[in-house]
């Protein structure tokens, strides 16, 4: 019973952590180009000599 007194606070903090860090990476656009490195990988720009 008594481990529940540190784990519930320390789990409430994890949350509010991981939405912290969602909103934070939304903001700096992270999520802006979803599709664009996925295209990338398929676009052929093998060039001789590199």
């Amino acid at each position: 019973m008594e481990a529940l007194y540190l784990l519930i606070p320390l789990s409430i903090l994890i949350v509010f952590l991981a939405i912290w860090v969602f909103f934070r990476a939304s903001d700096s656009g992270q999520f802006d180009d979803l599709k664009g490195p996925g295209a990338r990988i398929l676009q052929d720009d093998d060039r001789p000599g590199q």
